[in-house]
């Protein structure tokens, strides 16, 4: 297994350059397989994330379905993929945003009852509260 940096999924996902983006398809859809995957840490995951949407302009539904197709490539393992699908869950049916539904679900799975926040819009999704 080899560790992918975010600019590697991006570059992917994007498809904005065609050197790197060649070279990360070529990675992605040839050379690493389900017996040999990539490894996509959270830290890589919320960058792409939010590279896609700050950066890109990518939608709510556009982010889902890169998550979930990440989630579902045989030759990627995404850290912690258990709570990555209730994040993604929790995305789809929420306003919060990525970042935030991971952070929430990641302290729910740490025996947290809540995650506090300055962040008045993510104080809005059931897991966190605001600190006031």
């Amino acid at each position: 297994m080899i560790g992918l940096d975010t600019n590697i999924v991006v570059r992917y996902l994007a498809q904005d350059d065609k050197g790197q983006s060649a070279a990360a398809t070529r990675l992605l859809e040839r050379e690493l397989t389900a017996e040999a995957p990539g490894f996509v840490s959270l830290v890589a995951l919320a960058e792409t994330v939010w590279v896609m949407t700050s950066l890109y302009g990518a939608d709510r539904t556009a982010v889902a379905r890169a998550v979930e197709g990440l989630l579902s490539a045989a030759q990627l393992r995404l850290q912690d993929a258990e709570a990555v699908w209730l994040a993604l869950q929790d995305y789809r049916n929420s306003t919060a945003d990525f970042s935030d539904a991971l952070i929430a679900t990641l302290a729910r799975s740490a025996g947290c009852e809540r995650t506090l926040t300055f962040d008045r819009a993510a104080a809005r999704h059931p897991g966190f509260a605001l600190l006031k």
